[in-house]
């Protein structure tokens, strides 16, 4: 009877013990799952990676069923929120309940004729959009410039800023001015606005998704196709790479290094690094954008194109049709257009294209580096048309070509305007200007700026330059390579995307599980966060 004791006593103290380490597992994955403001849930964690499989099983176990779909989709974006946000998940319910009953009162303003509510709706959503900005994301800023300026003591803590308010603001903003402008009527169901604001894949960092994009295809109920499944796979590979194999690897191996002590750096070792940043900038939010692209494809939704070759660019013009499509666009249709856009006397043009780019550089964050990188974009858009006047060249026009790349295809293509050397040289220099305006874009102040173009100038040492390849052959071969790449003809580049989509799905699988291995190989021994995360 002893020993029969004995064996029970022992077998409840070892099932005490197993329910003791499974409720300390218990505890790990509850810490895990909890809102962490140092662990935001990002497309290349591996938690992300794990949630999202497991969303996907039940997404397509679901999807026949458009209800439980969609409410399947709207919690898994207010948790991937919540990861980034935490409570301020609720000023983004808040916006969503907001935006549907703005929408549908400017409906019935519209089918009345009432002008006047109209435009009172529309200042409302922007007065509540933009305020949200001025306290989230400018306050500290506009207290430290008061300060200066009134020589006060005045500190205020920096408050929490919800992630991607900037771009839900933006989708908020389009939603009410596109009803204003009868592009679009009024969403009557609560479940389809909040699906589209939560959406989760551009929800932090982009692209800009607007609704008149983006709600037809969710009241449409679409279904993935093996065509968008193969290419969103591709997407996600490529965002992969471009993140984590090429933009942190560069950054925290070199780029940073440089921005944080310019003056321990030669000239040379200066100009590489601004050069270094513009690539990996590239290669970090346009990796983020092809992942949520992706993704979305895997859904059956899809997005338009945020980045079109940017560096294959001509001039500073080209350039913004070609990078942050979707914000240049926004910033184009409801700053510029509404500021008088093009539909007035020269200088006032010029003046809307300078007010819409320094807007758009204070729209990327709380500092006036921003402005001034905004600012200078607008001047050189300026003085690019300026200049076109002054020295016309033959007529050309866009052309989209079958790969998807836009070129400009010249009236008289005998014109010397458009030989391949030309081109060349014109690529180029707009390269090399645009890399030197991101040297503000990341540079912490205007006197690291200083510093920077103080070695650049006079303590350029092109003697290092041997010396540093040396050292920082992988940083080179990246930046190199993934610039001949990038600026390689469409038709070489789209190849690997071809044979990708036209392999059977086993070896799909089998190319995005060796890419997942290498990503993890490679990466920081911290997470790296996206840049566009903190705007």
């Amino acid at each position: 009877m002893e020993a029969l004791t004995e064996f029970f006593s022992g077998l409840a103290s070892r099932f005490t013990a197993m329910l003791e380490s499974v409720s300390i597992d218990v505890d790990k994955i509850a810490d895990i799952l909890r809102y962490d403001p140092t662990q935001p849930l990002l497309f290349n964690t591996g938690l992300f990676m794990l949630l999202f499989a497991v969303f996907m099983v039940l997404f397509w176990m679901v999807r026949g069923v458009r209800v439980l779909k969609m409410t399947l989709v709207i919690l898994f974006s207010l948790y991937f929120y919540y990861k980034s946000s935490g409570l301020c998940c609720l000023i983004l319910l808040g916006v969503c309940v907001s935006d549907y009953l703005l929408g549908l009162l400017m409906q019935r303003a519209s089918d009345r004729g009432n002008v006047g509510v109209k435009r009172l709706i529309v200042a409302v959503n922007v007065l509540v959009n933009v305020g949200m900005l001025a306290y989230f994301k400018y306050f500290k800023l506009i207290i430290d410039t008061l300060s200066d300026f009134m020589t006060l003591d005045i500190s205020v803590e920096s408050l929490l800023l919800p992630a991607g308010i900037s771009f839900f603001t933006f989708r908020s903003i389009s939603y009410i001015v596109d009803l204003y402008r009868g592009e679009i009527r009024a969403c009557r169901n609560l479940f389809n606005y909040i699906f589209f604001l939560t959406f989760f894949p551009p929800l932090l960092a982009g692209p800009v998704v607007r609704a008149k994009q983006f709600m037809p295809q969710i009241e449409a109920n679409p279904v993935a196709t093996k065509a968008m499944t193969s290419e969103g796979i591709y997407l996600i590979i490529l965002g992969l790479i471009k993140k984590v194999v090429i933009a942190d690897f560069i950054s925290g191996n070199f780029v940073d290094r440089v921005f944080d002590n310019p003056s321990l750096y030669s000239g040379f070792e200066n100009l590489m690094a601004t050069f270094g940043f513009t690539v990996q900038l590239y290669c970090d939010f346009s990796g983020y954008s092809d992942m949520a692209i992706g993704i979305a494809l895997l859904m059956g939704y899809r997005f338009l194109e945020n980045f079109n070759a940017p560096f294959k660019a001509q001039n500073p013009t080209e350039f913004w049709h070609r990078w942050h499509i979707s914000l240049s666009t926004w910033l184009r249709d409801y700053i510029y257009i509404p500021l008088g856009g093009n539909r007035c006397s020269r200088p006032r043009m010029y003046f809307n294209q300078f007010a819409t780019m320094v807007i758009g550089g204070l729209w990327h964050g709380a500092s006036w580096m921003y402005v001034i990188w905004g600012a200078i974009h607008g001047g050189l858009l300026v003085v690019h048309k300026m200049v076109r006047r002054l020295f016309p060249v033959p007529a050309a026009r866009p052309v989209v070509t079958e790969a998807g790349e836009v070129v400009m295809v010249a009236s008289d293509p005998s014109s010397s305007w458009f030989s391949p050397l030309v081109r060349g040289f014109n690529m180029i220099l707009t390269f090399v200007i645009i890399a030197l305006t991101f040297m503000f874009f990341r540079a912490p102040s205007m006197a690291d700026v200083g510093m920077m173009w103080h070695q650049i100038l006079f303590d350029f040492h092109l003697s290092v330059a041997p010396q540093f390849i040396e050292s920082y052959l992988t940083i080179v071969l990246l930046i190199v390579g993934a610039y001949l790449i990038h600026v390689a003809p469409s038709a070489i580049t789209s190849c690997p995307r071809q044979l990708f989509e036209a392999a059977p799905s086993i070896v799909q699988a089998i190319i995005l599980a060796a890419v997942i291995i290498l990503v993890i190989q490679v990466r920081q021994s911290d997470i790296v966060p996206f840049i566009y995360l903190q705007y």
